[in-house]
Formats: C-alpha cells, structure tokens, sequence
C-alpha cells in the first residue's frame, strides 16, 4: 500500500488547513487509519485516528476540539481537517494505515506510512 498524502504548506496563526492523503489499495479501507506528526528535533507523535468505517476516532490532547479526521472509504483516502492552527502545529504530518480496524496512538499499531507532508504556521 502507498500513501500519498496533500494540503500541507504555509498558515498563519489561527488560520484552517486540510490535509489528505490517498491510499493506492482498497486494503486500506478495512483498516484504522491515522495522522501523526513530527517536528524538527522531536519524535514523531499521534495526532489523531479513525476506524474502519469512520465510527470511532481518537484526538490527541493538544488537537482535540480544533482538528477533525474523517474518511472516504470509497475513494480511499483520509482527511484532517486543522483549525485555530498556532505555533506548535508546524511539523511534517504522516498518514498511515493500522494493521487492524480500529486502532489507538501506538506507532506500532500502523504498518503503512506515507511520506510527510509539510505544515508550517508562522506570521
């Protein structure tokens, strides 16, 4: 499975973003997918998830209530909708795909990744 993912680029503070990222097999739309995030000098971390069938979706403390996941299934592809974006939002935003259906934070938990995509939040 490849991963493809779009939308990120240059935002000012407080600005909106939508980031997706497109799955090159239908595999993918059995399983969880997610986003997670990485800035320069820290480890990559979770920013949020979705089951299979988008019922269930989990936020990272520091997203929740500003970002939104959702999914197509029949496009295969994966959304995060980004909100009220500040400062500390800038990093390089990785899409994934779980080995199950619905999945957590664990970055072991995904066994597809697709390459980054930059997001920058500066004035």
């Amino acid at each position: 499975v490849q991963l493809q993912a779009f939308g990120g680029g240059l935002v000012q503070p407080g600005g909106s973003l939508r980031l997706s990222c497109a799955a090159s097999r239908r595999t993918s739309s059995n399983n969880a997918m997610a986003w997670f995030r990485q800035a320069p000098g820290k480890e990559r971390e979770f920013v949020a998830s979705i089951s299979w069938n988008g019922g269930s979706t989990q936020y990272s403390d520091s997203v929740k209530g500003r970002f939104t996941i959702s999914r197509d299934r029949a496009k295969n592809t994966v959304y995060l909708l980004m909100n009220s974006l500040n400062a500390e939002d800038t990093a390089a935003y990785y899409c994934a795909v779980a080995r199950k259906a619905v999945s957590g934070n664990g970055r072991d938990e995904y066994q597809y990744w697709g390459q980054g995509t930059q997001v920058t939040v500066s004035s």
